[in-house]
């Protein structure tokens, strides 16, 4: 009896919670703060009606990834709390049925079968009476001895045999017919069959593209009085992250630049987020609880290198330390925000965007509604847009590339909040490429490259003429000339940096002279000479510049020119 009341007990606390005392909702997620590189804190709210006799509060449709110990739950002051229950729930997948025409051709592919085997019993029965005739026939010729001639009676039977025989086989012969006319039947209703079952079973997936999970909270309370009650539910999770994207749009007639402030989302919690308020936060969740402790301080250089990392970290690729959440491919249609109200125009998204500072990070506080699905893809979403103030130069190496490139040289960029990340350069309405934005500067200007200017040519050429070659006292004395021609094929002024170089020697025997600087501030230290030019419309400007080189005969230089 001890055990059977047991038993009986534990049953009904496991279905304990189909019971009238238990009450039901879906959470909805209000709003979340999603943290650079990755992590978020989503914030759900949930609806139900309870009584004085409820007392289990099941919670349904919550991240499946969170961390537990940041779980916060929020009841009424008039609904105790006692305890909390996280599990991961499978909702049941509907029952395949088959289509009526599926069952329709069922039907008739079991009635031609039947009649396939009456057909079959029908052939049976003549073949055995075939038999059992041809047996009689036997039998009476064998009885008949050895007379010469039968009798009229037994050649009248036999006569009677033998039509019977041929009756039979015709029988037979239209039996098979007739058995073979119903199988091509069956044939085309089982390929009937097969085309009904492939649309029945499209549709059934498309219909249950698949069974959905989702994380649910199972709470034990006690109340007080029957109310509409609102429960609120806050957690951390980190399959979920951002990390900056750049619009860099210039106008080359008035030289105005604008940048677009975009994040580009990725979350992969298990549920969609709808409807939902996002903040971006710059700064990255810190759950250390330990007290912190010195250690050598120990100076290091910074190197831009470092930030290389990120190059390939746009709206097509993933956000660092977050490869769990970008295993599926990105297409071209996945690419762009997804918003359930009208477009918001960049230019007025400051109006809908709160920028709130911290000591540590800056979050921006958007106040539109999101919709993210949950499948590791990249929603682009824009935060702000902002006029820069820059100037526009061309810059150009021509010993290393032929060609001339665009800078922009941003100032009053600190207050912008920046985040190394890859930038879109749109000039005159035209995408041109990719470039990098690294605010991890000390500099009063922050130079950004906008891509090559066709505009400006560029032609850097070795004088023959001028290029000297001297042995003396076992030396050998070098004398190499350049020149640098530059034209503005622009119908506006263009503020030019023009740099080449010249060898510099740690070596004793090798001596190098500057000849020749064609009007360059000379940097000795580095080799560097550098022309800041104007060019009108059409200018064309020749820089011309010389060096000698003198080493012992008896050696050669490997990388002379």
């Amino acid at each position: 009896m001890k055990l059977l009341l047991l038993a009986v007990l534990t049953t009904l606390c496991v279905s304990g919670y189909a019971q009238s005392d238990t009450a039901k909702a879906m959470a909805i997620m209000k709003e979340g703060t999603v943290y650079y590189g990755y992590g978020a804190e989503l914030t759900h709210s949930a609806k139900l009606t309870v009584t004085k006799d409820t007392r289990y509060i099941i919670i349904d449709k919550i991240s499946k990834e969170l961390d537990l110990n940041s779980l916060q739950i929020s009841c009424p002051e008039n609904i105790s709390l006692l305890s909390q229950q996280f599990s991961i729930y499978s909702s049941p997948k509907p029952k395949y049925e088959e289509s009526d025409l599926m069952k329709r051709i069922k039907d008739s592919i079991e009635k031609k079968q039947i009649l396939v085997s009456v057909i079959q019993n029908n052939i049976s029965i003549y073949e055995a009476t075939l038999a059992a005739t041809g047996k009689l026939i036997e039998s009476t010729i064998a009885t008949s001895g050895n007379k010469t001639s039968l009798t009229a009676e037994v050649l009248k039977l036999i006569e009677f045999y033998n039509t019977k025989i041929e009756q039979n086989k015709n029988l037979i012969f239209e039996k098979g017919l007739a058995k073979a006319a119903v199988q091509k039947e069956i044939t085309a209703l089982n390929d009937r069959l097969t085309a009904a079952t492939v649309v029945a079973n499209a549709n059934y997936t498309a219909e249950n593209p698949k069974q959905s999970s989702y994380g649910r909270v199972v709470l034990q309370v006690i109340c007080r009085t029957a109310q509409v009650a609102d429960i609120n539910l806050s957690y951390y999770t980190k399959n979920a992250g951002w990390q900056p994207l750049y619009d860099i749009r210039v106008d080359t007639k008035t030289n105005a630049m604008k940048l677009v402030y975009k994040a580009s989302v990725i979350q992969n919690t298990g549920i969609d987020w709808e409807q939902a308020k996002l903040s971006l936060s710059t700064g990255t969740p810190n759950f250390t609880t330990t007290a912190p402790l010195f250690s050598a301080w120990y100076l290091k250089y910074y190197a831009p290198e470092l930030y290389k990392k990120y190059d390939n970290l746009t709206v097509t690729n993933s956000i660092p330390t977050m490869s769990a959440l970008t295993r599926a491919k990105v297409s071209a249609d996945d690419m762009g925000y997804t918003m359930s109200e009208s477009t918001v125009v960049p230019s007025t998204l400051q109006d809908y965007t709160n920028m709130r500072q911290g000591l540590l990070n800056t979050i921006f506080e958007i106040d539109l509604p999101y919709d993210i699905a949950s499948n590791g893809l990249p929603h682009n979403i824009n935060i702000k847009e902002e006029k820069l103030s820059s100037s526009l130069k061309n810059y150009a190496v021509p010993k290393l590339d032929p060609e001339a490139y665009l800078l922009a040289e941003l100032t009053d960029w600190q207050n912008l909040d920046l985040i190394p990340g890859n930038a879109n350069i749109i000039m005159d309405d035209t995408y041109i490429g990719k470039s990098f934005i690294d605010p991890n500067s000390t500099a009063d200007t922050l130079n950004l490259s906008l891509g090559k200017d066709k505009r400006v040519a560029v032609k850097r050429l070795l004088i023959k003429d001028d290029n000297t070659t001297k042995n003396r006292d076992n030396n050998i004395k070098q004398t190499f000339t350049y020149e640098i021609t530059v034209k503005n094929n622009k119908t506006k002024d263009v503020d030019m940096i023009l740099k080449d170089q010249f060898p510099l020697s740690n070596i004793k025997e090798i001596e190098i002279e500057l000849k020749e600087d064609g009007g360059a501030v000379v940097n000795n230290e580095l080799g560097v000479l550098t022309w800041s030019v104007v060019l009108k419309p059409g200018e064309i400007r020749k820089f011309r510049f010389a060096y000698t080189v003198k080493y012992p005969k008896d050696k050669k230089i490997q990388n002379l020119k």
